[in-house]
Order: structure tokens, then C-alpha cells, then sequence
């Protein structure tokens, strides 16, 4: 097991409880806020998935898609990003999360290794299928980083099987069929996808796309590991009339989501 992968499961089991993973965009809205909405919401989080803004982001809503936008127009880069995960290596465990192209533009072992010197540990693609991953899973073994995969309501038994022999760090459970920034519904659909994936995935599962409030955090937390949230931090970042504001929101909404979780336990 890569070290990335350890790191991870143990942020996940540590908690005792089903824990907040907040996601942050490298560069939104400038490099030096995006460091600085870690580092708050890192009080309150196992895990950070820190987003790699792209042009195309195939899974993104239109939340995450402008606050992209906003980050790529201001010049931010790959490297750009893996340098705030560096300034983070010393809070929660960074899951950087980004598409294949950018990974295949740089070489799939120049990223990784970029990534680890950076103390990310693990690695989310989500346009890269699990039954074509191993040629970049096995680079990331050797950098010590966990390649983390994805499933989805859709995602059929033998798929399901296939992620569970691959699973690293944590499964990322998309709560929704189509882009981020819906609205979750914690209904027999989710919960029986999310029993499926329990009966076969060893590490823990981590559900995201859609979740908003806290108590759609609590709601999902009966049945899984840990809860995703992005657009809506994105929401009342880009809502705050200045940063200060910015980061105040970012502290009462990731305090908020932690508390509710934690009473729930």
C-alpha cells in the first residue's frame, strides 16, 4: 500500500465518525486565498480535496466550472497548485483532484512525482476508468501516492467488484447522476448504491456531488465514511462581499458542518 493510501485510510478510521472533506480550487480566488480557505477549513477536516482547475472539466458544475474559469484567467497552473499543496503538507492529507489530460500533458510520472515532493497523498482522475488506470496507478505506487477511484449509482456489480480490488485511501461515491452542484437526495438509490459498494470495498467511502447543509451532511454520514462538499463552499466564497468576509464564511460553514457531524456520531 502506497504511503498516500495509509495516510488516508487513517484520516478516514482516526475519526471515529463519519468526517468533512471539504474541496478547495487551486487558485480561486487567487492562489494565496485558496492556501488560506485550506488551512481554515483544515480545522474542521479529515481530508482536503484540492481541485486542479481546468478548461474542460467534464464533471464539474457550473459552480466549479466559473471558479476554474476565474483561476485559469489569473494564469494558475498545475504546478501553481501542487505548490499550495506543499504549503499544506503539514494539515490534513491533500487528495488533489484532475483530469488526464493535464496528468498526460506534464507525463503521468513527472505529475507524480511533482505531486509527492509536494506531500500530496492521493491522486483523483475522474475521466480516467479504473480498468484503464494501471499503467498511472503503478507510477503512483512507486511516488507513495494513492490513485483514488471513483463509483457511481450507475456503476454496475463487476465494476464495482474491479474498484474494490483497486481501492486505495478512499472511494469517492458520486451521490448524483451527472455534474456537481445538484442537490442530493438521500433516498433507497443512494443508500442501496452505497450499501453495494460497502459489501465490496474494503477502505472507506467518501460521498460527494450535491451536498449543501450540514444536515445533508449528517443524513448522508449514516451510510457513508465521509461527505464531499465543493459547490456550495465555492457559493459563499464567491458571495462574500471581500476576503476577510470570505474567510469567515468559509470558518462558520466548515465549524458548522463539523459540529453537526460529530453530534451525529
Amino acid at each position: 500500500m502506497p504511503d498516500g493510501a495509509a495516510r488516508l485510510e487513517r484520516a478516514f478510521t482516526a475519526a471515529g465518525r463519519p468526517v468533512f472533506m471539504p474541496y478547495v480550487m487551486g487558485g480561486y480566488p487567487d492562489l494565496a486565498a485558496s492556501v488560506r480557505h485550506a488551512r481554515i477549513l483544515g480545522r474542521h477536516a479529515a481530508v482536503i480535496e484540492l481541485g486542479v482547475p481546468f478548461s474542460d472539466p467534464l464533471a464539474d458544475g457550473p459552480t466549479i466550472q466559473a471558479a476554474g474559469q476565474r483561476a485559469l484567467a489569473a494564469g494558475t497552473t498545475p504546478d501553481d497548485v501542487l505548490g499550495v499543496a506543499a504549503e499544506l503538507r503539514d494539515g490534513p492529507p491533500i487528495a488533489v483532484m484532475t483530469y488526464y489530460n493535464t496528468v498526460l500533458a506534464r507525463g503521468a510520472d513527472a505529475f507524480l512525482a511533482r505531486a509527492a515532493d509536494a506531500g500530496v497523498a492521493g491522486l483523483i482522475i475522474p475521466d480516467l476508468p479504473v480498468d484503464e488506470a494501471g499503467p498511472v496507478r503503478a507510477i503512483a505506487h512507486q511516488r507513495g501516492v494513492a490513485l483514488v477511484a471513483l463509483a457511481a449509482p450507475t456503476t454496475g456489480e463487476e465494476r464495482l467488484e474491479e474498484i474494490g480490488r483497486h481501492a486505495e485511501g478512499f472511494v469517492y461515491c458520486v451521490a448524483v447522476t451527472g455534474v456537481t452542484g445538484g442537490e442530493v437526495a438521500v433516498d433507497d438509490r443512494l443508500t442501496g448504491f452505497l450499501a453495494r459498494a460497502r459489501a465490496r470495498i474494503r477502505v472507506p467511502l467518501a460521498v460527494g456531488f450535491g451536498v449543501r447543509t450540514p444536515e445533508q451532511a449528517v443524513a448522508i454520514g449514516r451510510h457513508a465514511d465521509g461527505v464531499v462538499i465543493a459547490s456550495e463552499l465555492i457559493r459563499r466564497i464567491d458571495e462574500a462581499p471581500d476576503p476577510a468576509a470570505a474567510d469567515a464564511e468559509v470558518a462558520a460553514f466548515g465549524a458548522a458542518v463539523d459540529r453537526a457531524l460529530t453530534a451525529s456520531a
